[in-house]
């Protein structure tokens, strides 16, 4: 039987209730139950992954962008000024992150992608998430796009 990958360390839930809840009821259904962001029937995947500051360990749900084996995860914060915390973790610790796709986690390496590649995966987290292009026009910033692949 193979070992479920985790990450060593203190498990610090999100401070928002709903998505605590999320995040526990994917797990514990293997991926079955809660597996879409609340209402829109998009499906997720669960993140693990270091805190930057902190250390501990974290959990979030993002859109379900793959192709080709690989995720994307946007940056996008509905468009705020500035990009969400998770954002950070991921880029100070690429090489901790488990992705959940289904039954069980894995191990990916995070990377930031830019030029023809970045365009490349945004359209297709547009084509997941229409959203995604309503919130770069709310902001300046060039919204993140970050690849994980398997490890």
């Amino acid at each position: 039987m193979t070992e479920i990958p985790t990450l060593a360390g203190e498990y610090e839930p999100s401070a928002l209730e709903w998505v605590r809840e999320q995040i526990e009821r994917y797990e514990a259904s293997g991926g079955t139950e809660a597996a879409t962001l609340r209402d829109t029937g998009i499906p997720v995947v669960v993140v693990t992954m270091r805190g930057a500051q902190s250390g501990k360990v974290r959990k979030i749900a993002l859109m379900r962008v793959e192709h080709g084996g690989e995720y994307a995860f946007v940056a996008s914060y509905g468009g705020a000024p500035k990009h969400p915390v998770w954002y950070h973790n991921l880029v100070a610790h690429p090489d901790e992150v488990l992705l959940q796709d289904g039954p069980e986690p894995f191990r990916v390496r995070v990377r930031e992608v830019h030029g023809d590649e970045r365009a490349e995966w945004w359209q297709r987290a547009v084509a997941v998430f229409s959203n995604y292009g309503e919130y770069q026009q709310r902001t300046e910033r060039t919204i993140p796009v970050l690849v994980a692949s398997p490890a």
